[in-house]
């Protein structure tokens, strides 16, 4: 990328930049820092698409970076999938500041190279996209979304015709075609109200929503009698200001899950997201307000969505009356062990659980004692969307999907995770066990007895700018060059380095090939069923930590889990002291 105050100067005498940009831009003149912080590189593809913050600037969330973004689009799909200008894009959008204008600019680009654009009328949720894709054999996909992250965040997810997020080979072509863009400020758009006239931009209504609650109604593991009853199960339910009220509501009513109360004041979409921390159902703030409501109305489980409604977050009262807030693995294996006890066994030797190389090892230990074998993919839900692709033709039953930071798949009619099959899951399944006497931490406390006690975590150091950027890769270099012996105590037993795609034993120095596509993660398997792995994140200023741990006892897995997580803070932050 040229200097980037060369690029600044190229926006600045841009005579039709947006307004609003072009008076962010002389207000940044004042603060050079600032100023090298929006313009010293581009918005990249990463795990999640492109995400960063709203503002002027090739570094930044604009009409110009989305412009760019869908120029590479355009021109991937006209050369990789056939008859895209009438089969067309479909494009969502959640309730974050700038979502509806990214999404008709999205249209206005795709418009200029005469492929047709479905633009849902309001907000929706990502799964709902994922599914559309599909449902309406579109050539391809875009929601504009930059799920849970504070309010000043906006993002571009790009999906493929299959309805999974583009995986590396697919969007590293985009990129190709992004970096010969030689100014993304005279990228050529159509007007809006040409595209309607030309049908280059089609608004889409209820119909994809109601052919998504169809497939919904499908999942439901109970027999025909006990599925038209009604379900003696109170639910407490907050959207975090986002997505998915509707469309949840409606699928809970449709199951006969009639005892549903909603966070009044979190149910209305908010870009600023007021009432929250973060609208971020991993984190337990999110949910102080449906807990307050779960106590009045009594509920038995309470749901909390992100605001693309993609991640779920579930808490369930405890024996002390309180609520305890299940973390994603916990849920992942609940959710495995229901859905397996509830499906045919005939079926399960040829079925498939799908996780992430950073997800708890329990949902594995889980799937193995019904005879049914876990795949591991990388972090990213792509990967997963891409495995279910692939078992299309090898004949492989998709059963569950699942990552660590809160993202399920029950049914593949959508291939991104989603929050609202999860949410209709897990309350089926609070059912399940509330009718037998127990809560979903009694059936957890079940498997954790007939497994071991697992438990994960993770823990981040954030970096900002370019001086972040370049820690970032110190930490990943230095301990690739000089990998552990042990950690905490804890001797390693293997390492993967997933960027040279190895894996090797420390005992006998023996190395295999890992099967999976290269990407810059560590992670260091221990004695004692313990790991500890080391990954960027691809759309956050982040160097990410993940932890797992075993053992005969909730508190010693507990102090496992603490001692590894303060040793790899310590040896991050000695290496860039």
């Amino acid at each position: 990328m040229a200097n980037w105050k060369s690029i600044f100067e190229k926006w600045n005498a841009f005579e039709g930049l947006d307004p609003k940009l072009k008076q962010e831009l002389y207000t940044l003149q004042s603060d050079e820092k600032a100023l090298e912080d929006a313009f010293y590189k581009e918005l990249t593809f990463g795990t999640g698409g492109m995400r960063g913050v709203l503002g002027v600037g090739t570094n930044r969330m604009n009409v110009y970076t989305i412009r760019k973004a869908v120029y590479g689009l355009a021109k991937y799909l006209l050369s990789h999938a056939v008859n895209v200008k009438d089969r067309g894009v479909v494009v969502a959008y959640d309730s974050r500041y700038m979502s509806r204008e990214f999404a008709v600019e999205t249209a206005k680009t795709l418009g200029a190279f005469g492929i047709r654009t479905y633009v849902f009328e309001s907000l929706r949720p990502t799964p709902v996209l994922s599914f559309a894709v599909r449902y309406l054999g579109a050539a391809g996909g875009a929601m504009i979304t930059a799920s849970h992250n504070p309010p000043e965040y906006n993002g571009f997810k790009v999906y493929n015709e299959d309805g999974g997020q583009m995986v590396p080979n697919e969007a590293n072509k985009i990129i190709e075609t992004i970096s010969k863009i030689e100014n993304e400020l005279e990228i050529p758009v159509l007007d809006q109200i040409e595209l309607e006239e030309k049908e280059l931009l089609i608004w889409v209504g209820d119909e994809v929503d109601n052919a998504y609650l169809e497939k919904l109604n499908q999942i439901s593991k109970l027999d025909e009698a006990e599925y038209k009853q009604d379900k003696d199960l109170q639910i407490a339910f907050t959207p975090l200001h986002g997505t998915a009220h509707d469309i949840l509501t409606r699928g809970l009513k449709q199951l006969n899950f009639n005892q549903v109360s909603v966070v009044t004041e979190q149910a209305i979409p908010d870009p600023e997201f007021s009432t929250v921390e973060s609208p971020n159902p991993e984190e337990h703030q999110a949910f102080t307000m449906a807990i307050d409501l779960g106590k009045k109305v009594g509920a038995d489980i309470l749901l909390g969505t992100d605001p693309d409604a993609d991640r779920l977050g579930v808490a369930v009262k405890n024996k002390a009356g309180d609520y305890t807030v299940l973390t994603g693995n916990q849920l992942g294996a609940l959710l495995i062990d229901y859905i397996l006890t509830h499906t045919n066994k005939v079926l399960l030797s040829n079925a498939r659980v799908l996780k992430t190389i950073v997800t708890s090892e329990l949902g594995q230990a889980i799937a193995a004692s019904y005879g049914v074998e876990t795949i591991n993919t990388l972090t990213g839900f792509k990967y997963i969307a891409e495995k279910i692709h692939e078992f299309d033709s090898t004949g492989e039953a998709f059963l569950f999907g699942y990552e660590e930071s809160y993202g399920y798949l029950i049914s593949s009619f959508a291939r991104d995770k989603d929050a609202v099959q999860a949410a209709v899951m897990a309350s089926e399944m609070a059912y399940y066990w509330k009718k037998q006497g127990k809560t979903l931490l009694d059936a957890l406390d079940g498997l954790y007895q007939k497994h071991g006690y697992y438990r994960e975590g993770m823990s981040s150091l954030t970096l900002k700018g370019m001086e972040g950027s370049e820690k970032i890769a110190i930490i990943m270099n230095t301990i690739r060059e000089n990998p552990f012996e042990e950690i905490a105590g804890h001797k390693v037993e293997l390492v993967e380095d997933y960027l040279t795609s190895e894996r090797m034993n420390k005992s006998t120095g023996e190395t295999e090939k890992i099967q999976l596509p290269e990407e810059n993660v560590l992670k260091f398997v221990l004695q004692d069923n313990n790991w500890v792995c080391l990954r960027p994140s691809g759309t956050e200023p982040k160097i990410k930590c993940y932890y797992g741990t075993r053992g005969t006892s909730l508190s010693e897995s507990e102090d496992t889990l603490t001692a590894l997580k303060e040793k790899m803070n310590q040896v991050m932050n000695d290496i860039i002291a």
